[in-house]
C-alpha cells in the first residue's frame, strides 16, 4: 500500500538535495574522516617542540596535506568518471586506465613535493618568515614525508574504487572525504619521520639532491611517455597543482604567523587539520558530482548555475553535522592529550561560524572551477578538486581565524 511521505521525510529529502543515498554516503564518509582527523590533530599538537626546532615547518603543513588530497582526490574523481562511463577495470597493467592514473599520481606526488620545498623556502623569504630551515631541510621533509604518505593514500584510493564497483557506491560521494582523511592521517606522521633526516651534515644534502634528480627523471618520463593518458594528465595537472601549492603555502604563512596564538591554545592545532579537511571534502564532493554530471551531459556549465540547486543544498546541509563533528573531535583530542583548551562553547561557535563562511565560498569555487574547465575543453576531474581544495585551505584558514576573532579567542 502506498504511503504519503511524512513531513519529516520530505524535509530530510529536501535538505539532502533530493538524493538521500548520496547524502548518507557522504555524511558517513565525512564522519569517519572526523575520527581519522583526531590522529592528525593530536600529531600536530604533540610536535610543538619540533615546530620550534624547525622554523618554517608549520608553513609546509597545509601544502603537504593538500598535495595528497589534490593528487589523489583528482585521481579518485577520474576513476569515478571512468566507472560511470564503463571504462574502469581494476588491474595492475601499466597501460590500463587504473595503471596509468596510479603511475602519474605517484610521479606527481614526488615532483610536487620537490617543488613545494623550493616554493616554501621562497615564500618564507618573500613574506619575511625568519628564521626558517635550510632549503635542504625543506626538501628532505617534504619529499620523504610525501612519498611515504603517497603509497598509503594510493592504496586506499584504489581500494575505494574497487569497493565502489563491487558494492555499488558512488565514488563521487565518498572519495574526497576519505582520501583527504587518509592523507591527513598519514601525512603528518610521515612529515615527522622526514623531519628526523633534517639537519644532518651529510645525509640531508645527499637525500635532497637525490630527490631532485628523481623528480626530474620522472617528469621527463611522464611527459615523453608513449602511453595515452600519462602525458596528458601530467601536462594538465602539473600547472594547476603548482598553483594550488602556492595558494596552500600562503595559507601556511597565515598559520605560521599565528603560531604564538595556536601554541597558547593547542586545541586549535588539533582542530586545524580536521577543519581544513571538512572544507576540502565538502568542496571535493560537490566538485566530483558536478564533474560527472557535466561529463555525462546531465548539466551544462552555464555562466550562472542552473539545475544544480540540489547539489548546493546537499553541501550546506552536510556542513552543519561535519563541522560540529570537527569541533567535537578536537575537544576529544584535547581531553585525550590533556592540552590546553579554550572552552567548548567558544570552540564550537568558532568552528560552526568558520565552517559556514567556508561553505559559502566552496559552492562558488566548486561550481565555477569545474564549469570553466569544461568550457575551456579541460578535464574537470583534473582541475576541479585541486582548485577547490587549495582555495578552501586558504579560505578555511582565513574563515577560522576570522571566526576565532569574532568569538573573542584571538
Amino acid at each position: 500500500m502506498y504511503r504519503t511521505p511524512s513531513s519529516t521525510s520530505r524535509v530530510f529529502t529536501a535538505l539532502a538535495g533530493g538524493d538521500t543515498v548520496a547524502y548518507h554516503d557522504s555524511l558517513v564518509a565525512m564522519l569517519l574522516a572526523s575520527v581519522a582527523s583526531i590522529v592528525s590533530g593530536i600529531t600536530l599538537a604533540s610536535i610543538t617542540g619540533t615546530l620550534e626546532d624547525l622554523p618554517g615547518l608549520l608553513l609546509l603543513v597545509p601544502a603537504a596535506l593538500a598535495v595528497k588530497g589534490n593528487v589523489y582526490g583528482a585521481l579518485g574523481s577520474r576513476l569515478g568518471t571512468s566507472i560511470h562511463t564503463g571504462t574502469f577495470r581494476l588491474t595492475a597493467r601499466l597501460d590500463s586506465v587504473v595503471g596509468q592514473n596510479a603511475a602519474v599520481a605517484l610521479a606527481l606526488s614526488l615532483v610536487l613535493s620537490v617543488l613545494l620545498a623550493f616554493l616554501a623556502k621562497a615564500v618564507a623569504i618573500i613574506f619575511s618568515v625568519s628564521p626558517t630551515m635550510s632549503l635542504a631541510d625543506f626538501m628532505v621533509i617534504s619529499t620523504v614525508g610525501g612519498l611515504l604518505a603517497s603509497f598509503v593514500v594510493l592504496a586506499i584510493a584504489l581500494l575505494l574504487a574497487g569497493g565502489s564497483v563491487r558494492h555499488g557506491w558512488d565514488l563521487d560521494n565518498v572519495v574526497a572525504p576519505l582520501v583527504n582523511a587518509v592523507g591527513d592521517l598519514v601525512s603528518l606522521p610521515a612529515l615527522v619521520i622526514g623531519a628526523q633526516l633534517a639537519g644532518l651534515d651529510v645525509v640531508t644534502p645527499v637525500v635532497a639532491l637525490a630527490m631532485v634528480v628523481a623528480a626530474v627523471a620522472v617528469t621527463l618520463w611522464a611527459v615523453g611517455s608513449s602511453l595515452d593518458l600519462v602525458p596528458v594528465i601530467m601536462r594538465e595537472s602539473l600547472p594547476v597543482l603548482v598553483m594550488a601549492g602556492i595558494v596552500d603555502l600562503v595559507a601556511g604563512i597565515m598559520v605560521e604567523k599565528r603560531l604564538e596564538s595556536l601554541l597558547q591554545y593547542p586545541v586549535l592545532l588539533i582542530l586545524l587539520p580536521g577543519f581544513l579537511n571538512k572544507a576540502g571534502s565538502l568542496g571535493g564532493v560537490l566538485s566530483s558530482r558536478l564533474s560527472t554530471k557535466f561529463h555525462l551531459g546531465l548539466r551544462s556549465p552555464d555562466a550562472l548555475p542552473h539545475g544544480v540547486g540540489s547539489d548546493f543544498a546537499m553541501a550546506f546541509s552536510l556542513a552543519v553535522p561535519v563541522f560540529l563533528a570537527a569541533a567535537l573531535t578536537a575537544q576529544l583530542g584535547a581531553v585525550i592529550t590533556g592540552v590546553t583548551g579554550m572552552g567548548f562553547l567558544s570552540l564550537l561557535a568558532a568552528t560552526l561560524l568558520g565552517g559556514l563562511i567556508a561553505t559559502v565560498c566552496l559552492v562558488v569555487v566548486a561550481y565555477y572551477s569545474t564549469a570553466f574547465a569544461v568550457r575551456f575543453g579541460l578535464d574537470p576531474d583534473t582541475y576541479g578538486i585541486p582548485i577547490v581544495a587549495s582555495t578552501l585551505d586558504l579560505v578555511g584558514v582565513f574563515a577560522l581565524i576570522l571566526a576565532l576573532a569574532a568569538v573573542g579567542v584571538i
